[in-house]
């Protein structure tokens, strides 16, 4: 009677890293910013008020999330993001999402059944 959808993980220790740095709200922030257009590191800390450094740390993490890449032209560092790790992170996103409406669905069965 009950379907139990397992959401499996490829390499757990990348999801985490993934959903580490997207738990941050500047983060989450900053990776919008360099999805829509390739940004130095100097431009993006305008928008935040926190230190050149502490920026630096939130962008380090998205690259070790794998979901921006870094590279230098002349003294600047340009950051943009990686649509690729983005459409993962919504896959797993949407799996676990399927998971909660197929719950969802089964406890309104088992409502309905009781109801009759």
């Amino acid at each position: 009677m009950y379907n139990h959808m397992v959401v499996r993980l490829r390499d757990s220790e990348a999801t985490d890293r993934v959903m580490g740095a997207l738990a941050d709200p500047t983060r989450r922030d900053i990776l919008k910013r360099v999805l829509r257009t390739e940004q130095c590191v100097s431009a993006l800390v305008e928008h935040y008020p926190m230190s050149f450094a502490a920026v630096q740390k939130h962008v380090a993490v998205l690259e070790h999330a794998h979901l921006v890449t870094k590279r230098r032209h002349g003294r600047e560092q340009l950051v943009r993001g990686n649509i690729d790790t983005v459409r993962r992170a919504a896959r797993l996103l949407d799996q676990f999402e399927a998971v909660w409406r197929g719950r969802i669905n089964q406890m309104a069965e088992i409502l309905a059944e009781q109801g009759d």
